[in-house]
């Protein structure tokens, strides 16, 4: 079996409505037989069409697997839990962003905005710091397909106390390596309690090969994944969990280029680990998070010197994996049954009142949130090279809010928990619609209210 990615461009349609029902079915048409997506994201738009870009599995009918559910499988939610106020917050892997593109520096995002809700719901890419974690107490630590399939309203998380981690490393030809990553499991086991029942070491490994689409977002592809999901298949009823530290082949010359490039590089790996592990979650219902494992000392020795502060937790790390480790241990169990997603214990998209997303990210989310009438809070400061315009899609009335930084966002979500309207508290306060209808005609006599803050 392989990962691999695939692109097209599809024709735009008029308003942008009807576009998830649209893209399932010209994804069907436009990829090749036997590939199931994975992975989905629109990096552009244009006047004319979108362009997009696809992770997907193919060999799974060789391998006599069943195919996952579609990740364009939608179930719209019938009412919002106002219970509680919990929050999405995503800073999607491999697209250049400003803030979350690099190593971990989205995590003071994650702590502030935590503090604006009772649950906060984000990614490994929002808070992995190679050997820190700062996930909030209140945060849950969740693979990026799983969140699609929570806002898409096709699966729910059921918070843990603890995960049996089953850790898969490569049997690396330095033996350095190999005994680093053991090491860093049995940090985890002695300081926090760790439950691993076994790290396998897997030979041959499975193929990371790091590479960048037409656009520039970091993908790549995966070879010899049938034996890594032989593993998971034999050890399946000895672990809630599963990491992954292996290598991942890049150009040799990226590793100085990345922590000279002053940030402005994309993070060339954490694409292909993202089609790894939406793969692996997806299959197997699971959480699931991957770390790279260095090449050879010769890497591991180069000295980049003082880099951008938010390269600095990569710089200091020979394993990477202390952070995948920490998270996986408290990640939420994956519901799917339609029964179980009713239990009071488990969040579904019933559950979620907001999502925050960098500004121009259009993908399976978003598109989830929009049908939903999920309220989405789109930040301009966490600038990326995705080109949409989301202000386009038709939302609802008070639905989207483009905000200038993550200041703005703790101000929208506590308007938005208080039942208080943004605008409200800004200044302008624009003039109050009025309607006279006469018969079958209507006259508006004033201006139309903006309700997203710019």
């Amino acid at each position: 079996m392989i990962l691999l990615e695939q692109e097209f461009d599809a024709p735009t349609i008029a308003g942008n409505r009807g576009l998830l029902g649209y893209l399932r079915k010209t994804a069907a048409k436009r990829l090749g037989e036997g590939l199931v997506p994975v992975r989905f994201v629109i990096t552009s738009t244009t006047a004319t069409g979108y362009h997009c870009e696809i992770g997907a599995i193919s060999g799974l009918v060789e391998a006599a697997r069943s195919a996952p559910r579609s990740v364009f499988d939608f179930s719209r939610r019938a009412v919002e839990n106002t219970d509680h106020f919990n929050v999405v917050l995503l800073v999607p892997t491999g697209i250049g962003a400003e803030i979350g593109g690099h190593a971990g520096d989205a995590a003071p995002v994650t702590r502030l905005l935590a503090k604006t809700c009772d649950t906060l719901i984000t990614h490994p890419n929002a808070v992995n710091a190679s050997d820190i974690n700062e996930i909030p107490p209140n945060g849950l630590y969740v693979e990026g397909s799983v969140i699609c399939r929570l806002l898409m309203g096709t699966a729910g998380l059921q918070p843990v106390r603890s995960n049996r981690v089953l850790v898969v490393i490569d049997a690396h030809k330095d033996e350095l390596f190999v005994n680093a990553a053991i090491n860093s499991v049995s940090a985890a086991r002695a300081s926090y309690g760790l439950r691993c029942p076994k790290v396998i070491q897997l030979d041959p490994p499975v193929k990371l090969r790091a590479r960048y689409t037409s656009s520039g977002v970091a993908a790549g592809r995966v070879e010899e994944f049938e034996g890594l999901c032989s593993v998971l298949d034999e050890y399946r009823d000895e672990y809630d969990a599963v990491a992954i530290s292996s290598v991942i082949d890049v150009p040799h010359e990226y590793h100085m280029e990345y922590f000279l490039s002053e940030g402005k590089m994309v993070n060339p790996w954490g694409g292909v680990e993202a089609m790894l592990t939406h793969a692996i979650s997806s299959l197997y219902d699971v959480p699931s998070a991957h770390s790279p494992m260095l090449e050879s000392r010769a890497i591991a020795d180069m000295d980049p010197g003082v880099v951008d502060p938010r390269m600095a937790a990569e710089a200091v790390s020979i394993t990477f994996l202390q952070c995948i480790l920490k998270g996986m241990q408290r990640s939420p169990r994956v519901v799917t049954d339609a029964e179980a997603m009713t239990n009071a214990s488990v969040l579904t998209a019933e559950d979620v009142s907001c999502l925050v997303i960098p500004d121009g990210c259009l993908g399976l989310p978003t598109l989830a949130a929009l049908g939903q009438g999920i309220p989405v809070i789109a930040v301009r400061e966490n600038r990326n090279i995705m080109n949409n315009d989301l202000a386009s899609l038709p939302w609802a009335a008070d639905q989207f809010y483009l905000v200038e930084n993550y200041w703005e966002v703790a101000g929208v979500i506590a308007a938005i928990r208080a039942g208080v309207s943004p605008e409200s508290v800004r200044r302008p306060l624009h003039s109050t619609a009025v309607v006279r209808k006469a018969h079958s005609s209507e006259v508006q006599t004033s201006d139309s209210p903006t309700i997203r803050i710019a």
